[in-house]
């Protein structure tokens, strides 16, 4: 039963990096300034995910190949968004995905988005996990599961996606027992509909429960007539509050 975990101390000399993981904003014509900002110098980034098209798209797109290299050149990983559907896609189109990714816009690795997080599901994410290193050496493999999952989903990535929700959920959020085996690198958070106000509430959570890599907005899923707004989408209004807290290295 997941309850509230206080991490190990570190031991000495070591650090503990908090930055942050961008899920993916809208395409670079929609999003300029803030594919813009994702290059500034010092920005605390661990990655930025390139969503072209619920995937790579059909063809490449010389935007995003344009946006993605500048990253790539800041020293910052991109990743391609892949969606495994809960576990419902088929084996040989994700891997089709992989492919142009690569391809077209030299990813450094993958985001496996909307990942199953039950026990039953481990072996064919299992699977195409191991194919993915062997095509991307060195490849960085996220997986998005948005809640805790099962824990041998631990040992075959390199990040998990432990909590993806609002700021509601998120302030009484309780980790999972087994997560404080493993150190803060290894875990992730996303959080929308934070007010300014509550950033550092937020910000103490993240550390609390053993997250290095973040992302917080006060963006809300939001529906109008154009439909339902992606909160990851656009920059968070305080994003400027949020890479100077961060980026000068936070605290107990």
């Amino acid at each position: 039963m997941p309850h509230l975990t206080r991490r190990k101390a570190l031991t000495a000399g070591t650090v503990q990096r908090t930055g942050l993981g961008i899920p993916g904003f809208a395409h670079p014509l929609l999003a300029p300034t803030e594919w813009g900002e994702l290059t500034r110098p010092g920005a605390p980034l661990h990655w930025v995910v390139l969503d072209v098209a619920d995937g790579p798209g059909v063809r490449p797109d010389p935007h995003c190949l344009e946006a993605a290299g500048r990253i790539r050149n800041a020293g910052v990983r991109v990743l391609g968004r892949i969606d495994t559907r809960y576990g419902g896609r088929d084996f040989d189109e994700a891997l089709s995905d992989a492919r142009r990714f690569l391809d077209w816009y030299q990813v450094d690795g993958f985001l496996l988005d909307h990942c199953p997080a039950d026990r039953d599901d481990l072996p064919e994410i299992r699977r195409i996990t191991t194919t993915l290193r062997a095509l991307g050496e060195g490849a960085h493999i996220v997986y998005g599961h948005g809640t805790h999952p099962y824990p041998g989903y631990a040992e075959n990535a390199d990040q998990l996606v432990t909590f993806s929700g609002p700021w509601s959920d998120y302030r009484w959020s309780q980790a999972a027992e087994w997560t404080a085996d493993y150190p803060p690198e290894r875990f992730c958070h996303f959080v929308h509909g934070i007010p300014l106000g509550h950033l550092d509430e937020a910000l103490r959570v993240a550390r609390w429960q053993g997250a290095a890599t973040i992302y917080f907005t006060d963006r809300t899923h939001r529906t109008d007539r154009g439909g339902r707004t992606d909160p990851w989408e656009s920059m968070p209004g305080y994003w400027d509050e949020i890479v100077s807290r961060i980026g000068t290295g936070v605290s107990e």
